[in-house]
């Protein structure tokens, strides 16, 4: 089993065995799946990197536009 430790800001390496087997290189997103006891991470496919629909639209993605748009 390969393992690695939680740092006191929850972070942790993914070890290089890891990295190898799903290809993740810097600025990779990894996606995790909870199943059960047990929390599966995959190299997140481009489609899946985020559910937010509206990711493309990056005029409206203020700060002033998050929260005029907060109780939508």
């Amino acid at each position: 089993m390969i393992s690695s430790r939680l740092s006191t800001k929850a972070q942790t390496t993914i070890p290089q065995a890891v990295r190898t087997a799903l290809h993740l290189r810097e600025g990779d997103e990894i996606a995790y799946a909870i199943e059960a006891d047990r929390v599966i991470l995959t190299r997140a496919r481009s489609d899946q990197a985020t559910d937010d629909p509206f990711r493309t639209f990056v005029e409206w993605d203020s700060p002033a536009d998050a929260e005029a748009y907060a109780g939508l």
